[in-house]
């Protein structure tokens, strides 16, 4: 990831709590962010074949490097609780994976916005997540959600298209709306699948309405992202 970090929303006294370092849903935490690295990396090396610029795959290139960076982070977090990286990442493929199939860009344009939108929705959502950690766990989330400069080249490039063409910004303008529907969909799915994380998830955040608050506040970000991107 790596995508503008979310402001994060009013803090209550529940959110002051912290989640202690063995609590078991860390361990899924790590695990369901490392395979959304290593997809974001694979994804990124493949569409940067749509840049119709060689600064836009050069772009698409470094992005990826900082994918697998956060990558390397997240293997090496899993390693020092005694856990295999590949068998922690098992659980959330098929999740991760129906969601990148569903949102599969079919322009540059399209995954610029993805790479922009869809990772800065999944940051408000963990970085949310990481003020109730204990400071050894936070501050492997805060490392691999941290900004990078390559935001700015997305927002250059798509700015620039959606300036002079309506139909551009009509088209993406749909595209973002539908990956906070999916995005969402997911993060509801995965916490339903895996117990631990539901349990870390209500921990953090203190209730189901305090979830409720969360989701609202992703929603939030992401008409501040669409805005950015010249998009609403």
């Amino acid at each position: 990831m790596g995508v503008n970090p979310p402001a994060a929303p009013p803090q209550s006294d529940d959110l002051e709590v912290r989640i202690p370092a063995d609590h078991p849903g860390v361990t899924d935490l790590f695990a369901v962010l490392a395979y959304g690295e290593i997809s974001a990396f694979y994804r990124l090396a493949e569409e940067a074949e749509l840049s119709p610029t060689l600064r836009g795959k050069v772009a698409a290139a470094k992005m990826a490097a900082a994918e697998m960076e956060h990558f390397r982070t997240l293997e090496q977090a899993l390693a020092g609780r005694g856990v295999d990286v590949f068998d922690a990442m098992a659980p959330f493929v098929d999740a991760l994976d129906d969601y990148h199939t569903s949102t599969d860009p079919s322009t540059w344009l399209e995954s610029m916005v993805k790479f922009y939108v869809g990772d800065g929705i999944a940051a408000d959502f963990y970085t949310v997540l990481a003020v109730a950690l204990a400071p050894e766990v936070s501050s492997v989330v805060r490392d691999v959600l941290a900004e990078t400069s390559h935001s700015e080249f997305v927002v250059e490039e798509v700015r620039s298209a959606v300036e002079v063409s309506r139909s551009e910004r009509d088209r993406l303008t749909l595209w973002g709306r539908r990956l906070l529907g999916e995005a969402i969909t997911q993060a509801q799915f995965v916490m339903a699948q895996r117990d631990e994380l539901t349990e870390l998830v209500l921990g953090a955040t203190g209730d189901l309405n305090g979830i409720a608050a969360l989701f609202d506040h992703m929603q939030t970000r992401h008409t501040e992202r669409m805005r950015v991107l010249g998009l609403a």
